[in-house]
């Protein structure tokens, strides 16, 4: 199958490496040949091509890196789609695509276009509901006329990749469920698999960190045998909930004086100590580094436990936080937040960790009470659950058998 993958998102950029790289690379090598289109941030892509390129080689993907804009804000946007356009169309004439898969709704523009004018077979990879996201994020203030239309626009579009996708994929069964509630005609035809976001159990595997590798990181961090070391993954940005984790940390202070506040994150670490510091946690709770795909998974085997708040928004029902998967995979048990996604689902089936209900102290002493209970879940059990519902190597069967339908 000749496949053309659309991302808005850079592969020099981490979601790109964890979450769009390992997918191709199995398709491919399932036999099918693959071209991705992606757009790369400028410094990102002078810093780190050479290996990307090398990479994608490796598992005989086709890159086709263009250059992502992101002011003025909107046009930017606009001027990007143009070249995606542009660049998909010269590919298709030289390769005959017989499917354009797009991840998100920048992307799935090309595939309309590509289905619209060829014939070439469309997945609508939706990874979200993301108009709606904008708004709830607060990126777009409908109270602004530009954005108001913006939002009109792709709310409309979103019901156009429905219904002309040959195959959606959805990140949570919840979505799924909500878009069959939308009035769409003949929504009762739509092809809609569900596909969370899944984590490469090979590459996440606390059987691969040693224990030199363990004792050289404490030492590098400052932690000491006796530290209960919480783990928080990734950025922080528009969706993560900082005051409100770092709240509950607060409160496993009052209990377990001994924690430390671990963020492996990109963010810029002063901002961190800096909102830290304003919630009364003191300098020396606090440990900011950043790491490399191939370093996290040795960062992760330092924690005891791991925290991660997201903002409950209507939008956040169609979303798989990838981190969750990472973290099981680990066997590191989690306290986060319900109503997000399929999360709330995920944890009673599998006892994974403490689910919170509300943000504020009482439910946080609730948590922390069972915290023996949570450390006494069997890491082996975690990792059992990130392979029946987490494993990439699941996530790549269903959709080579998505190809192969089509």
């Amino acid at each position: 199958m000749r496949t053309l993958y659309v991302s808005y998102d850079g592969m020099t950029d981490t979601l790109g490496q964890s979450q769009v790289i390992p997918y191709l690379a199995g398709l491919a090598a399932a036999g099918h040949e693959i071209h991705l289109l992606s757009c790369e941030k400028p410094d990102r892509l002078k810093e780190h091509e050479t290996e990307i390129r090398e990479l994608l080689a490796s598992h005989r993907i086709a890159w086709h890196p263009i250059f992502y804009h992101k002011k003025p804000p909107v046009f930017s946007t606009v001027w990007d789609l143009g070249q995606l356009k542009r660049q998909a169309l010269a590919l298709h004439r030289a390769h005959g695509f017989e499917v354009v898969h797009c991840r998100s709704y920048i992307p799935s523009l090309v595939g309309l276009l590509l289905k619209r004018r060829h014939g070439v077979r469309f997945i609508f990879d939706m990874r979200g509901f993301w108009a709606d996201e904008r708004v709830d994020g607060g990126l777009w203030n409908l109270k602004n006329p530009l954005y108001k239309a913006v939002y009109r626009y792709f709310k409309a579009r979103e019901r156009e990749f429905l219904l002309e996708a040959d195959q959606v994929i959805s990140l949570t069964h919840l979505a799924k469920e909500e878009i069959m509630k939308w009035d769409l005609p003949g929504k009762e035809r739509l092809k809609i698999e569900v596909i969370p976001c899944c984590a490469d159990l090979s590459h996440f595997a606390r059987g691969k960190v040693t224990k030199t590798m363990q004792t050289e990181l404490r030492a590098k961090f400052g932690f000491s045998a006796g530290d209960f070391v919480v783990c928080y993954l990734g950025s922080i940005g528009t969706w993560y909930m900082l005051p409100e984790m770092l709240a509950f940390f607060r409160k496993l202070l009052e209990s377990r004086a001994n924690a430390k506040f671990f963020f492996i994150t990109p963010d810029n670490p002063e901002a961190i100590r800096k909102a830290a510091a304003a919630a009364g946690i003191a300098a020396d709770r606090i440990v900011v580094t950043r790491g490399t795909r191939n370093e996290v998974p040795s960062l992760l085997s330092l924690s005891n436990m791991s925290v991660f708040f997201i903002k409950p928004t209507y939008s956040k029902m169609s979303s798989s936080p990838t981190k969750l998967g990472e973290l099981l995979s680990m066997g590191i048990p989690v306290v986060m937040n319900a109503k997000v996604g399929d999360s709330d689902w995920i944890a009673a089936r599998y006892h994974l960790g403490e689910v919170v209900s509300r943000f504020e102290d009482a439910e946080y002493a609730r948590v922390v009470r069972n915290i023996d209970a949570l450390l006494g879940i069997p890491p082996e059990k975690l990792r059992s659950a990130a392979e029946e519902y987490f494993s990439l190597s699941l996530g790549v069967a269903q959709y080579c058998r998505i190809y192969s339908a089509l």
